[in-house]
């Protein structure tokens, strides 16, 4: 590789980003973009560029981050999570909001320092999941969520992923399925969603509502409860790529609603900058696009440690314990 690319100091403005990915997607070249939390910073890099600065990804098993076999030795992935009065707070904040109707669903994550004797590099290659990133020496996401895929005629959908369980307890995917708090939580979400895509695309459904899909690793097993929504956008999509994200982003399920008033919200009560973290990434393959939530999420930290991020979505309903609970269970390494 050659010299390792700081998404920091490449980063665009939001015009350049879409403006940037507007131009390639209509000339069919293929391209990896990464955006920020709150798409303020866009990386857009023509593929040969991007794994040359270090830059790797797979797609549901497709692309240049290749998978590594986790072998049968053990190996340390310990979190030390905020403290439940820092959570408290943040929590706090966002149930007087809601109270008093400004949002009524918050993402509210926070980070928490690894120990653990793996690297970004080892992590990102034995992980298990459909969405893999490596930034060399600086990220790794190895995320269940698919953000928005676009097909070559320009179909659009996206899946919104909102609640989880521990699939070890008694009955665990009739429960979440059952539970209000849940359903209110994902109803509010996809609507969200349905909203966002009616901006872009017309013809707009939910072809499939509240899916369970199953998350491995060592030592745990997590259910996780997701919808698709589609849309149609034209063939001529491709002039206007960039444009469409733009006006997609940031992304709902890992906001809240209403979104603008929410992320204000919320950067109140996280009292940190998320950066890349709840991002999206993704690839524009020549004719498709594809594109993933950066959770599952670690970086190294200015002094050479591990953070990894986590959380969850806040209503009025939602019981401090249980939430801080859900931010230490999202911590976990889906190696075997």
């Amino acid at each position: 590789m050659g010299l390792m690319l700081s998404l920091d100091t490449c980063a665009l403005d939001v015009a350049g980003g879409a403006a940037e990915m507007n131009r390639m997607a209509a000339s069919g070249i293929p391209f990896i973009f990464i955006v920020d939390a709150w798409a303020e910073r866009w990386v857009v890099k023509e593929f040969p560029d991007a794994v040359s600065g270090g830059i790797l990804w797979n797609m549901e098993g497709a692309g240049t981050l290749e998978e590594t076999r986790p072998g049968t030795e053990t190996f340390r992935f310990d979190a030390r999570v905020v403290s439940r009065d820092t959570y408290r707070r943040g929590f706090e904040i966002i149930r007087r909001a809601q109270i008093a109707g400004e949002s009524w669903l918050a993402n509210l994550t926070f980070p928490s320092v690894l120990d653990t004797d793996l690297s970004l590099e080892r992590l990102a290659g034995c992980a298990r999941a459909p969405f893999r990133l490596l930034v060399t020496g600086s990220l790794t996401v190895f995320s269940p969520e698919r953000f928005v895929s676009i097909g070559e005629e320009g179909q659009i959908s996206s899946f919104p992923m909102k609640g989880t369980i521990d699939a070890s307890l008694p009955d665990a995917a009739e429960r979440i399925l059952a539970d209000e708090k849940e359903k209110a939580e994902h109803v509010t979400i996809v609507d969200l969603i349905r909203n966002d895509l009616g901006m872009v695309a017309r013809r707009i459904s939910v072809p499939r509502f509240r899916f369970i899909t199953e998350v491995k690793a060592r030592g745990r097993h997590l259910l996780q409860v997701s919808s698709e929504v589609s849309g149609e956008l034209g063939n001529e999509w491709r002039n206007r790529a960039g444009t469409i994200l733009k006006r997609l982003l940031p992304a709902g399920s890992v906001t809240g609603a209403p979104k603008k008033r929410t992320g204000e919200i919320i950067r109140e009560a996280e009292g940190y900058e998320r950066g890349w973290y709840t991002g999206v990434f993704g690839v524009f393959n020549g004719r498709s696009l594809d594109s993933a939530v950066m959770i599952r999420f670690v970086e190294k930290s200015n002094d050479g440690k591990l953070v990894y991020k986590s959380g969850g979505g806040i209503t009025i309903y939602s019981d401090m314990e249980a939430e801080y609970a859900e931010l230490e269970a999202k911590i976990y390494a889906p190696v075997g």
